[in-house]
């Protein structure tokens, strides 16, 4: 993970060490500060594989442009897929500006100049090959622009999987590359309009993002006692039994990895000195039955709580 922010440089070179992050990492682009004295931004980009970039922009508000002599310096030719928390403006070379609302998605060509308008935002970007997504998607070269509403079919699960991406980025090369293969098939899903045809050829992929959105959702919910599959699955707006069949796919089933990951969770707290008492750390991590913690807890570690928890007493003594 690469970062940058206005905390790190002199103020007088907060421009140019701007230009060469984003340059290196995302896009050429230029910036023009609202307010030069108070303008501040944090970045952030992590690599996937080959010119395949997800990262996040807090900027301050600015103006910013892709030039004809950036084009003509650079001859980049990829994709930069962009969501706002906040509405802005954006306008392609010899058309009116258009109004982005916050929450959708956009997909411009870095081939054609444009400019931009951004108040105060959180931006997350994806940098994307070109000819790797058209391979995927034709459709994505009939224009430069692309405007997808947040509400399209796939679009919250492409910006779903790749927050995921930005939170917690996969490990070793294997799993990065798999990732970047997700994170087209979902994005060419979404420039396709989402068909039937389009969702069955790349169905491996949403299930794969679909399952990792499924999993980090119950870990926010972990110590929840009453949560459920059927819960999951009306925050995820799926079936229980499309998540059900997810998990069989990976050789386990929803109350497994519940289970296992709040017994982690518990394990993990038992090793803390001044841990509190056995039964509170059951209870606080999800359990509502003791006898059933202690017996699923000896047979995942091989040693009960009270070991557990004593041992780490004796660790601090």
């Amino acid at each position: 993970m690469q970062r940058l922010s206005t905390l790190d440089v002199p103020a007088r070179d907060r421009l140019a060490y701007l230009h060469d992050f984003v340059a290196r990492h995302v896009a050429g682009l230029r910036f023009r500060p609202e307010d030069a004295d108070s303008f501040a931004f944090n970045l952030s980009a992590y690599f996937l594989d080959g010119r395949t970039t997800v990262g996040t922009a807090c900027y301050s508000a600015v103006f910013g442009e892709r030039p004809k002599d950036l084009l003509a310096a650079d001859g980049r030719q990829d994709y930069l897929l962009t969501i706002h928390t906040s509405d802005y403006e954006v306008a392609m070379e010899g058309k009116s500006p258009l109004i982005i609302k916050a929450g959708d998605i956009t997909l411009v060509n870095e081939g054609s100049a444009m400019a931009f308008a951004l108040p105060a935002t959180l931006l997350k970007v994806v940098s994307l090959e070109e000819a790797r997504l058209a391979a995927l998607a034709p459709r994505v070269r009939m224009r430069a622009l692309h405007h997808i509403s947040a509400s399209a079919a796939g679009a919250s699960l492409l910006t779903g999987y790749a927050d995921l991406l930005r939170a917690a980025a996969p490990d070793g090369e294997a799993g990065r590359r798999l990732a970047s293969s997700h994170l087209y098939d979902l994005a060419a899903l979404v420039i396709q309009g989402g068909s039937a045809d389009t969702a069955e050829q790349v169905r491996p992929s949403l299930g794969a993002a679909r399952l990792e959105l499924v999993k980090a959702e119950m870990l926010r919910q972990l110590t929840d006692p009453e949560l459920s599959v059927a819960a999951i699955a009306r925050r995820q707006g799926i079936t229980p039994r499309y998540i059900q069949r997810l998990f069989e796919q990976e050789g386990l089933t929803f109350s497994e990895f519940l289970r296992d990951a709040r017994l982690d969770l518990a394990r993990k707290s038992l090793d803390m000195p001044g841990a509190a008492t056995v039964s509170a750390i059951a209870f606080d991590a999800g359990f509502n039955d003791l006898s059933h913690f202690n017996r699923v807890f000896r047979q995942r570690f091989g040693a009960t709580p009270t070991e557990i928890k004593a041992a780490a007493l004796r660790r601090c003594q």
